[in-house]
C-alpha cells in the first residue's frame, strides 16, 4: 500500500507513529512467510507432511532469502497475490520439501492470517500512542481542574465550567475506546485456517489439529467456524478506530474554535517558525487540530465502506475481501497520525486562564440565571421562578441594563433574596458543581488506564517478533487477497 495520500506537511511537527511501515510489502510479505513457516511446522507435527520439509520450509521462511524482483514480476505475469512468493519460497527451499509448502491451504488463510499479525502489530502502536495522550490529559485535566470558564451549549453560554472539566469529557470518551480496543481483540486476533470454504476438508482429520497448531505458534485465537465469508471481527475494528475519529475529531474542533481571537481561551503549541501564512505574518494557525479534523472526517467515513465489506455472497467474495484489506491498511495508518497530533495538542497546550474568566464575564451575570432560579424557586415555586427569572433575563439579553442590576431592582426577587446572596448567585465561579472533583477523579482514571496500556505494551514487546524495516513509499506492490 502506498503512503502517498497520508502525506501531510506537518509531518515534521510530529513523532513518527509507526505504523506505515508495517504496511510495507516487505513487512506484509514477512508476515505470510511467517503463517506458511507455522502452518508447514503445523501440518509436520501431525503427519500430514514430512517433518523435515516443515524444518526445512520455516528455515527458508524470511523475507531477506528471497528475491523481491521475481515476485514481483510473476505478480503482474500471474496476476496473484500469493502464488509468486510460494513459487519464489519453494525455489529457495529446493526440490525436496518446496513441493510441500502451502498444503491444504487457499490463499486467504494466508493472508488474512497475516494481516490479523499486522493488526495486532497495529493495536500495540495505538496503545501506546492512546497511553501517552491519556498521560497529558491527565495532566491537564489536574492543572486545570478548578480553573472557570464558561460552559458552551449550541454554542452559547450555559453554566461554568472549569477546563478540567472540560478535559474530563475527553478522556472518558477515550478510555472507552481502549475498552473497545481491548474487547475486540478476542474476535480480531484469530487464524483463518480452515482451507478452500472453511471445512477444513484439505486436511483430512487433522484440520483442527493443524489450526491449533497454526493458531499457538502465532500466538493467536482460532474460529469457531473459519469461513472466508466472517470478517466482522476486522470490520468491528475499523468501526471502532471510527469512534476514536469522532472523539478525536470532537477534541480538536474545541482546540480550534478555542484558539480563535473571539474566544482565546487555549492554544494548540506552535513552535518558533512555524508559518501560517505565505501573505499574513502574523498568522498562527491551529494546524495540528486542523490535521485532527480531518484525519477525523476520513477515519470516519471509512466505517460505511467497512460495513459494506461483509457483504459476502456464499462462501466468499473476493471483492469485499480486497474492500475490507485496503480499508483497514487506510484506517490504521490514519489513527496512528491522528493520535500523535492529539498528543502533540495535549502535551503543550497552553491556557489563558485570564481570559477565560474574561469571556465569563461577557454575559453580566446572566450565567447565573440557573443559580438564581432555583434559590428563588425553593420560595416561591420553581416554575414560578422561571417564569420570573426568564422574563428578567430576556430583558437583559435585549436591553441596555445588566442582569444584575435588574434583579437588585426586582421587588419579588428582592423580598427573598439579599443584595449579598444575589451576587453570589449571578457570580459564576461560585456555580461549578461537581467539575472539579470529576476532573481529578478523570485524571487519576486516565493514569489508571495509561499505566495498563504500558503494561500490556512492555509484555507484548517480549514475545513480539520484529516487523521488517522498509519505507512503504516503494512499495509499488498489490496486495490484496483474492
Amino acid at each position: 500500500m502506498s503512503d502517498e495520500w497520508s502525506r501531510r506537511y506537518t509531518d515534521g511537527r510530529v513523532p513518527e507513529p509507526g505504523i506505515k511501515h508495517l504496511f510495507s510489502a516487505e513487512n506484509r510479505f514477512q508476515r505470510r512467510l511467517d503463517v506458511e513457516a507455522a502452518l508447514a511446522q503445523a501440518e509436520a507435527e501431525v503427519g500430514l507432511i514430512p517433518e523435515d520439509a516443515g524444518a526445512a520450509i520455516q528455515a527458508a521462511a524470511r523475507i531477506e532469502k528471497l528475491d523481491l524482483s521475481r515476485i514481483a514480476d510473476a505478480t503482474v505475469a500471474a496476476s496473484h497475490p500469493l502464488v509468486p512468493l510460494v513459487d519464489e519460497l519453494a525455489r529457495v527451499v529446493g526440490p525436496e520439501h518446496g513441493e510441500w509448502i502451502h498444503w491444504g491451504a487457499t490463499t486467504q488463510n494466508i493472508t488474512q492470517t497475516a494481516d490479523i499479525l499486522v493488526l495486532r502489530d497495529v493495536q500495540r502502536a495505538l496503545k501506546r500512542h492512546l497511553a501517552a495522550t491519556l498521560r497529558a490529559l491527565s495532566k491537564l485535566a489536574d492543572s486545570s481542574a478548578a480553573v472557570p470558564m464558561p460552559g458552551r451549549t449550541h454554542s452559547q453560554h450555559a453554566v461554568p465550567v472549569t477546563f478540567g472539566f472540560k478535559t474530563a469529557v475527553w478522556i472518558d470518551e477515550l478510555t472507552a475506546t481502549v475498552d473497545r480496543l481491548e474487547r475486540l481483540e478476542d474476535r480480531l486476533f484469530r487464524v483463518l485456517m480452515g482451507g478452500a470454504v472453511g471445512t477444513f476438508a484439505s486436511f483430512g482429520p487433522h484440520g483442527r489439529a493443524v489450526e491449533r497448531g497454526v493458531a499457538e505458534r502465532l500466538g493467536l485465537g482460532t474460529m469457531p467456524v473459519p469461513s472466508r465469508a466472517v470478517n466482522d471481527g476486522m470490520v468491528e475494528f475499523v468501526v471502532v478506530l471510527g469512534l476514536l475519529a469522532g472523539t478525536a475529531g470532537k477534541i480538536g474542533k474545541d482546540v480550534y474554535a478555542l484558539m480563535q481571537p473571539e474566544f482565546g481561551e487555549a492554544f494548540e503549541p506552535i513552535p518558533h517558525g512555524t508559518v501560517g501564512s505565505s501573505t499574513m505574518p502574523h498568522k498562527r494557525n491551529p494546524q495540528l487540530a486542523l490535521d485532527v479534523q480531518s484525519m477525523s472526517a476520513q477515519l470516519r467515513a471509512l466505517a460505511g465502506p467497512a460495513l459494506e465489506s461483509m457483504m459476502h455472497d456464499h462462501e466468499a467474495n473476493g471483492g469485499m475481501t480486497a474492500l475490507l484489506e485496503d480499508l483497514i491498511g487506510q484506517a490504521a495508518t490514519l489513527s496512528g497520525d491522528l493520535l500523535v497530533r492529539l498528543s502533540v495538542i495535549m502535551s503543550g497546550l497552553e491556557l489563558d486562564e485570564q481570559r477565560m474568566r474574561a469571556n465569563l464575564a461577557l454575559s453580566e451575570g446572566l450565567m447565573g440565571s440557573e443559580s438564581l432560579m432555583l434559590e428563588l424557586g425553593e420560595r416561591i415555586g420553581r416554575q414560578s421562578a422561571h417564569e420570573l427569572v426568564y422574563e428578567i433575563a430576556q430583558t437583559a439579553a435585549v436591553g441596555d441594563e445588566s442582569f444584575l442590576d435588574l434583579l437588585l431592582r426586582n421587588g419579588t426577587v428582592r423580598e427573598h433574596l439579599d443584595a449579598a446572596r444575589i451576587r453570589r448567585l449571578v457570580d459564576p465561579s461560585s456555580y461549578l458543581g461537581e467539575s472539579v472533583a470529576i476532573a481529578h477523579d478523570m485524571a487519576r482514571h486516565a493514569r489508571t488506564v495509561a499505566d495498563r496500556l504500558d503494561f500490556h505494551a512492555q509484555a507484548g514487546a517480549l514475545t513480539q517478533s520484529n516487523a521488517v524495516p522498509a519505507d512503504a513509499r516503494k512499495d509499488g506492490m498489490r496486495l490484496t487477497a483474492v
